[in-house]
């Protein structure tokens, strides 16, 4: 591979006409990705209502963290303008069944996301909380996770969307906050902002309850709560830590970000909806999800990206620190 300090464009790799066919995009494929997602989500709190068993519980709570990131990852293709053709699509229908559901806005991360590409892993990455801290030594990785999988991680996600909905903080999905000028901001502004900002999680939330309770199983809205606190939030700190973690940073994005494989065992947890084709992404926003293999082949063909490591390795390689010694 040659080197180069510069941002890479689509024609140094791809003729016009490959590009072209990259980047074609369908309604049809769009609908059908939003479909699967709720579909297993379905399946899965049927399978409980039918065996209702605590293994079966925990299984579905990991399934469940994982459909919801699926359901982040289709918003973050609709912030693209890559899951539909149709623009309408892209930036309401998606924004309703995909990214209201889990606390999310497709304008507003499109906005905060676009930051993201055109700085990774250089000065002003808006993302760069989410990965800067590693490598961490075994004992600190041990202790996220924890919080992680406790729900504490998430609790303080959710105190800070409310703070963001309230209008006190800007918005954004990383971990840097920074808050808002309140001058002549009475009381009831804070709770009116916070209902109109939020009331797209609040409806949404409340139909899926609502169609639980109509079924006479209300309670499984309890694990789609349960995996939102704890599966989910482990399965977003994996998946950004494979994006772009421990990478000498730069505006290659060889160098910048990186492509994961993944298995059977990934793409049910951390890696749905080809989201480990991360480096393609970077290179061809443009590209929808469900053609990043084969943009990853074609690339591999012509030698021009590594072949990628495992999530295993991504892992070992981000709680590899070695503890200071005391002095």
């Amino acid at each position: 591979m040659t080197e180069t300090t510069e941002r890479l464009r689509p024609t140094d790799w791809f003729t016009r006409d490959e590009i072209a066919a990259l980047t074609r995009r369908s309604d049809r494929r769009g609908a059908l990705a939003i479909a699967s997602v709720w579909a297993g989500i379905a399946t899965t709190l049927a399978v409980c209502a039918l065996l209702p068993h605590p293994v079966i519980w925990i299984l579905a709570v990991i399934y469940l963290g994982n459909r919801q990131l699926a359901l982040a990852v289709l918003e973050h293709e609709a912030a693209h303008r890559t899951l539909f053709r149709t623009r309408w699509l892209n930036d309401h229908l998606t924004d309703w069944l995909c990214a209201r559901p889990v606390w999310q806005h497709v304008g507003k991360y499109r906005a905060h996301h676009n930051r993201h590409h055109k700085a990774a892993g250089q000065p002003g990455d808006p993302d760069a909380s989410l990965y800067r801290s590693y490598p961490a030594t075994r004992l600190g990785f041990a202790r996220k996770l924890l919080r992680d999988i406790t729900g504490l991680t998430m609790l303080r996600v959710i105190f800070g969307l409310v703070l963001m909905d309230a209008g006190v903080l800007r918005w954004t999905v990383a971990s840097d906050i920074e808050r808002l000028p309140q001058a002549g901001r009475r009381w009831w502004d804070y709770p009116l902002s916070f209902l109109r900002n939020a009331a797209g999680m609040l409806l949404t939330n409340a139909i899926i309850v609502g169609v639980l309770v109509a079924l006479g199983h209300g309670w499984l809205y309890v694990l789609w709560l349960v995996a939102y606190l704890c599966s989910f939030p482990v399965f977003v700190r994996i998946r950004s830590i494979a994006e772009h973690a421990m990478l000498p940073g730069g505006a290659d994005i060889r160098t910048n970000t990186r492509t994961t494989r993944a298995g059977l065992l990934a793409r049910l947890t951390v890696a749905p909806m080809n989201v480990n084709y991360h480096l393609e992404h970077h290179f061809m926003a443009s590209v929808p999800y469900y053609r990043l293999p084969r943009m990853h082949r074609m690339l591999r063909e012509r030698r021009r990206v590594e072949a990628p490591v495992g999530y295993r390795a991504v892992l070992a390689a981000a709680s590899g620190r070695r503890a200071e010694a005391p002095a």
